[in-house]
């Protein structure tokens, strides 16, 4: 829960902090550890403790004083804060509520009231649930909300329909319910817990979960059938014959993937089975453990785990869980923390996370077998931030997911070469394609291709976008578009924007991808596209129409372009506040702005940059993210009816994952576009 409050805070504030009031000396506390550890927190571990159990008891009067006066320093330091309660580790105090709620109220910070579920009925959750609110009010803090957390009964809505009718629905109530990945051992947890030791895979996959655990104490046919996604194989050290197995099924995509193997007695594989296995490429880990397996599988079973940094599954699965049960923006509007004007790029990327879970998308990926595709569709669907639909053959995708250890078991792939629907997208495209000349055979061998069948899933509404790329070119992946899709109505043509992620904003560059030489009309409909692109991502649209020559300082052809272009863009678009030409300097900073053009409300202060060319464009956003260090999200192609965006032959795992965020909001904004229609035209007729 702090987790996911935190990342909600830390897409509207550039500093927040962490407030452990109450904490025990030894062992270290894992949630501080967790929450500063986190990328959008720059703090201490001990710098967000307040005072130790043994004050609270000795002189809770004194421990009051010092919690505000460490609160205090704080707040200095940082516009917001996550305040965790204590931890409840003093079972003999039965104060120690109270002393939260008055905690709580000496700060004057909204509450959160966080009450477990787990085991529990919902009358008895809603027992909990009135006596601590009662406490908490009794100390003059009101829970702003409460959440019913890890809640394993049958019904959620029963549960928060129990609450709510218990606390006459006068606080929210959200119900979380539980997440065995969350909670489950990693296999380091099990190596530590059976004193093992690795012997082959990856050291990486020790952060991966273990979600069950099977003791290979039968024949390999009873071993496979039950196998389960995400379990870990107990086995004698001396059963040699069920490592191939074992490796096999992990390297076949036909039976789920394994987190680790567990080899009982001290005995490791042979050299005959070592080299056997070295020519397989497997990064499953495979432990020895000098423990009998009766001992090992005792330990293995009674393994817990805990939400720390160095376990990615579980953080994405907390992320998730929050983000889908909880109703963030509604708590952060009753908590009213305002907006920070600045915007930094781990700001910008959680927003746009939000923005995308908010409405889930399914986006089509058409290059499904390449591993960093793979690598980020684990990613997404852990997050919950789109519905994806891999292209290719279903056995090799998993199959290669497995032996790279990525779970995307809630990916749906579709085989471009399916009969019933390359027949159904041939018709279609050679419909749309009959002007040219298009037949139902040349349609049929098109429509296979990867970058049509895609395309074709989103002209059908199969798909609400696509994404491509990674392994193809440019215009492999969006000639398809301009054929299918093709542009919205008053587009004039298909352009591109760059999100470029400064230190403290977020500024858009157009046309950087796609046009080489746009006309001045051409030059109008990209800057009137970049600047509906940007508010649509929550940058206020200033545009800047880019030349070496500012106002009526120069002259020549060039200049003329942006000149008229500028022109066009104030008569067709008198809403926009544009300016133009206008040099970089001009439009970027406000000194030189007040030199060479002092009246505008553009110059100094331009989001919106639009280049007069591809050259100057390309060069200029790949010169400012290598120089700057600036994150480039893009190119985002805008024009079009339906969003399909282009990635990069060199894109990293992390560009492809913000590229699909970018393709789910856009989609977001075509479904509003879409429903809003109806009334535009009826107001029109």
């Amino acid at each position: 829960m702090a987790l996911g409050i935190l990342e909600a805070l830390a897409a509207r504030s550039d500093r927040v902090g962490v407030f452990r009031p109450v904490f025990k000396p030894e062992p270290r506390d894992n949630a501080v550890e967790l929450l500063v550890s986190h990328p959008a927190v720059d703090q201490a571990y001990d710098d967000a403790m307040g005072v130790e159990y043994s004050v609270m008891h000795r002189d809770p009067e004194a421990a009051h004083a010092e919690i505000l006066r460490r609160y205090q320093e704080l707040q200095e330091r940082y516009s917001v804060l996550v305040i965790l309660g204590s931890d409840y580790v003093d079972v003999s105090n039965p104060a120690e509520l109270a002393f939260n709620a008055e905690v709580a109220a000496n700060l004057g910070a909204p509450v959160v009231l966080v009450v477990s579920g787990l085991g529990r009925t919902p009358d008895q959750v809603a027992t909990v649930a009135s006596v601590s609110r009662s406490e908490f009010e009794a100390h003059h803090a009101t829970p702003i909300a409460i959440v019913v957390n890890r809640y394993d009964g049958e019904s959620v809505e029963g549960v928060r329909s129990a609450v709510s009718e218990r606390l006459g629905d006068l606080t929210p109530v959200s119900v979380i319910p539980e997440n065995p990945v969350i909670q489950a051992p990693t296999v380091a947890d099990l190596m530590a817990a059976v004193q093992g030791r690795q012997v082959q895979g990856s050291p990486d996959w020790l952060g991966r979960v273990s979600l069950g655990n099977v003791v290979a104490a039968m024949t390999l046919p009873n071993v496979l059938s039950r196998i389960d996604e995400g379990a870990t194989v107990i086995a004698p050290g001396d059963r040699y014959d069920l490592l191939p197995a074992l490796y096999l099924a992990q390297q076949s995509g036909t039976f789920p993937t394994l987190a680790s193997i567990i080899l009982t007695g001290g005995y490791e594989p042979p050299e005959s089975v070592n080299s056997l296995l070295a020519g397989v490429q497997q990064d499953l880990p495979v432990i020895v453990t000098e423990q009998s397996t009766f001992d090992a599988a005792q330990a293995v079973g009674t393994a817990t785990g805990r939400l720390t940094a160095d376990s990615p599954q579980k953080i994405d699965a907390a992320r998730r869980a929050v983000a889908e049960n909880l109703p963030m923006e509604d708590l952060l509007s009753t908590i009213d923390v305002a907006r920070s004007d600045v915007v930094t790029p781990m700001m910008f990327e959680f927003e746009l996370l939000a923005r995308a879970r908010g409405a889930k998308k399914r986006i089509v990926l058409p290059e499904g077998d390449e591993p960093r595709i793979i690598a980020a569709a684990e990613v997404l669907l852990a997050r919950g931030v789109a519905d994806l639909i891999l292209l290719g053959d279903e056995t090799a995708i998993r199959a290669r997911a497995s032996q790279l250890g990525h779970d995307i078991t809630e990916a749906r792939i579709v085989s471009p070469q399916d009969p019933e629907l390359v027949e159904k997208y041939a018709e279609e495209y050679a419909r749309l394609r009959a002007k040219k000349g298009v037949t139902l055979e040349q349609a049929r061998e098109k429509v296979q291709d990867v970058s049509y069948f895609g395309t074709m899933m989103v002209q059908m509404g199969e798909a609400d976008g696509m994404v491509s790329g990674a392994v193809h070119s440019t215009a492999h992946t969006i000639r398809p578009s301009f054929e299918i899709i093709k542009t919205k109505p008053g587009a004039k043509i298909v352009s591109s924007v760059f999100l470029m992620c400064l230190e403290d904003r977020v500024l858009v560059y157009g046309d950087c991808a796609v046009n080489p030489d746009p006309t001045s009309e051409q030059l109008a409909d990209i800057a009137a596209q970049s600047a509906a692109t940007a508010a649509q991502f929550g940058v206020d649209p200033r545009v800047a129409m880019l030349s070496y020559s500012t106002g009526d300082s120069g002259t020549g052809a060039d200049v003329d372009k942006v000149r008229a272009a500028t022109e066009l863009v104030r008569s067709e678009h008198p809403e926009l506040s544009v300016e133009g030409p206008i040099q970089y300097d001009a439009a970027i900073d406000a000194s030189v702005a007040k030199t060479k053009l002092p009246d505008s409300a553009v110059a100094g202060r331009a989001t919106v940059f639009v280049f007069p060319d591809l050259n100057t464009g390309n060069n200029t956003y790949k010169a400012v993210q290598r120089s700057a260090g600036a994150v480039a999200i893009g190119p985002v192609l805008q024009g079009l009816n339906k969003p399909v965006n282009d990635l990069s032959r060199g894109a990293l795992v992390d560009d492809i994952i913000n590229t699909v965020v970018i393709t789910a909001i856009q989609a977001q904004a075509a479904d509003a576009e879409s429903a809003a229609a109806p009334t535009e035209q009826k107001d029109q007729a």
